[in-house]
């Protein structure tokens, strides 16, 4: 470990807290020369915290709003001043240079409006050669592979005797999640596209096997081709209101995209929101004067490492002095805490209300957050509760009082936060209680160690000022939240499998059904299609957690409701869990259950939200039948008679 006074020594030029191109990548070395630097070295609440500016449109006509967002390699100012700045990769507007960030400026939409975005990749430098990847990439997983060409991308590579692994372009496919999306518009993983870069490497494949058959429908339907280098994707916004977000989803290479930075919110809002006034607003907007003032504001939280020079630091399984590729890690625990792209920062907030979109952007961790009034206090004394008025979805039947907030990677709780009652000049504080490594479910403190109170133990600071002006919003335990839609009755069930398999020293965790037996068949991305619904399908899906491990199961295209868990998945769900979801948190050897119509076809995915998980096989396709196919592959045994008709809810 390096201490303060080295990592000044060696950053002289970085103390600018503001965004600075980078012609190339500021780390790419072996990961053996790597410093790391002591995340307790690290000044706390230094920093203001940054909330994401809207994304700047290119068009807003009668018909939807446009965007041109690109992906991009600068420098920015994530350890507090006067340390090194990072290089990070991040979206924004490419007619809007200032606008690249991380996390990603916040693109606003409304219900019914529809919104397109050409979506770049622009992973190259200053001549237009192509960028490496800035972190040690596992060429030996089941990925993308543009350097295995045409016959073999989306196979599984080889090692070219870089100590650092793949050093190719760097394959980018960027997907809503939460989004009620075409299939042409999911941002599938093998959908993905390299950047227009002078030096491409002859033989590689500069598409997925997905990309040619979507940018034909996507012509087909809107009369537009994509360009080379992007692909342009529409989001009807034919959903309720709620709290998206955008993130790369290349095929074995997620964990580490968007580790680099690719990240940022999609607020949907209208519909069937609440009207103006009653919420804690505004949130940001694009005709945003300087200096605004928000009280709707959302906060990506994440965890990352760094090097001595201020690099990101990513680990990776092999500790063989170079000698064998960067191996692929089950698992990732960052030493610091980030939100919003800035460590450990402070927010001032009046004695108000304020909505918070609060969202676990981590690879692997899990977040137990709570608001304290002593930040290393263990375990941790709530002082404040925090109001859930949503969840992945959009809003929930009713608020509820939560003294702490279980978050899951990708999973987003909506909450507000009353500080009328506490006095100017208190301070309080953002604390999480989650597990430093792997969450098996629990209590901190009893069933496992709570995150290290001193670094990943804290997160946020809240100061609290006078109020300037009255608060319109109405208070979370007086508001009344619109009705609920709930599903219809289901018409197939179908059993499936979180699994796990050792291989060498190593475990790997795979998805699949249920053989005749009730047994967990584990099966890869590459194994046929067992997830077949029909076209307007409603299923109830049962997925027996055969793992020692929670997972964050996700679904593409659809928002579904949980009917139950435990060992027989009859257990009522928590107040939390009774709104509409995409991400679940399915507990060791439980059954959890879910229930969603499929009403959009095509090809689809699901998979752990783990992203280490997800990028080494614990992703399956999922393919919408259109109407007058038979729905396939309900992962029962073979003979049995579906229990649909009563076992919907």
């Amino acid at each position: 470990m390096v201490t303060r006074r080295q990592v000044l020594a060696a950053s002289a030029a970085g103390g600018a807290a503001a965004l600075t191109p980078a012609a190339g990548p500021a780390s790419g070395r072996a990961l053996a020369a790597a410093t790391p630097l002591d995340a307790g070295e690290i000044p706390k609440y230094v920093t203001p915290l940054r909330i994401p500016p809207a994304m700047p449109a290119v068009a807003t006509g009668p018909e939807r709003d446009e965007y041109v967002i690109a992906v991009r390699q600068f420098r920015q100012q994530i350890l507090p001043p006067s340390w090194p700045r990072t290089t990070v990769w991040g979206y924004g507007s490419t007619a809007h240079p200032g606008s690249f960030g991380y996390p990603a400026p916040t693109i606003m939409a409304r219900v019914g409006r529809p919104v397109r975005v050409t979506w770049v990749n622009q992973l190259v430098d200053g001549r237009g050669d192509y960028l490496p990847h800035l972190l040690p990439v596992d060429p030996s997983l089941h990925w993308a592979n543009p350097g295995g060409g045409v016959e073999h991308r989306d196979h599984r590579g080889r090692w070219d005797g870089d100590p650092r692994g793949y050093r190719g372009p760097v394959p980018q496919v960027v997907h809503l999640h939460g989004g009620h999306s075409t299939q042409e518009s999911d941002g599938h993983s093998e959908a993905w596209y390299l950047p227009v870069a002078r030096d491409l490497p002859a033989g590689f494949a500069v598409t997925g096997t997905a990309y040619r058959e979507f940018r034909s429908r996507f012509a087909e339907g809107s009369g537009r081709r994509w360009a080379p280098g992007s692909a342009t994707f529409e989001y009807a916004n034919d959903q309720r209101a709620g709290t998206l977000w955008y993130h790369d989803h290349t095929l074995g290479l997620t964990r580490e995209n968007v580790y680099a930075g690719p990240a940022g919110f999609y607020l949907l809002g209208g519909g069937d929101d609440l009207p103006d006034g009653v919420l804690p607003g505004p949130a940001p907007a694009r005709d945003d004067p300087p200096n605004a003032h928000h009280r709707d504001i959302p906060l990506l939280i994440q965890d990352r490492s760094f090097t001595a020079d201020g690099d990101l630091l990513y680990p990776d399984a092999h500790s063989s002095h170079g000698e064998v590729p960067p191996l692929w890690t089950s698992g990732f625990s960052g030493s610091a805490m980030v939100v919003n792209g800035r460590t450990w920062p402070t927010l001032t907030v009046q004695r108000r209300r304020y909505r918070f979109r609060l969202l676990n952007g981590c690879n692997s961790r899990f977040l137990l957050l709570s608001v304290v009034a002593n930040a290393t206090a263990r375990p941790a004394r709530p002082v404040l509760p925090v109001w859930q008025i949503g969840s992945d979805g959009g809003l929930l039947p009713e608020p509820v009082p939560h003294e702490r907030v279980t978050l899951g990677p990708a999973q987003r709780v909506d909450a507000i936060v009353d500080f009328t009652d506490v006095p100017a000049g208190t301070e309080l504080y953002l604390v999480n209680e989650g597990p430093d490594w792997a969450y098996r479910g629990g209590r901190p403190g009893v069933d496992f160690d709570a995150a290290d109170p001193h670094t990943t133990g804290q997160v946020l600071r809240f100061v609290v000022t006078e109020a300037t002006g009255a608060d319109p919003s109405v208070p979370p335990e007086h508001l009344r939240l619109p009705s609920h839609p709930r599903l219809g009755p289901a018409q197939r069930v179908r059993r499936l499998s979180l699994n796990e398999r050792r291989s060498g020293g190593s475990m790997t965790m795979l998805l699949g059904v249920l053989d005749e037996r009730g047994r967990g068949l584990p099966l890869r991305w590459s194994d046929p299609v067992t997830e077949q619904p029909t076209l307007g399908a409603t299923e109830v899906w049962e997925v027996r957690n055969f793992t020692r491990l929670v997972h964050p199961v996700h679904l593409h295209q659809v928002q579904f409701e949980l009917l139950g868990r435990g060992h027989s998945g009859r257990a009522r769900p928590g107040p939390g869990e009774r709104g509409w979801m995409d991400t679940v948190l399915a507990y060791p050897w439980e059954v959890t259950r879910i229930k969603a119509r499929f009403d959009l076809p095509g090809r689809y995915a699901w998979h752990c939200h783990l992203l280490e998980h997800e990028d080494n096989e614990m992703m399956r396709p999922l393919t919408v039948l259109p109407h007058g196919g038979a729905a396939a592959g309900d992962g029962g045994v073979p003979g049995e008679p579906s229990t649909a008709s009563t076992d919907a809810g």
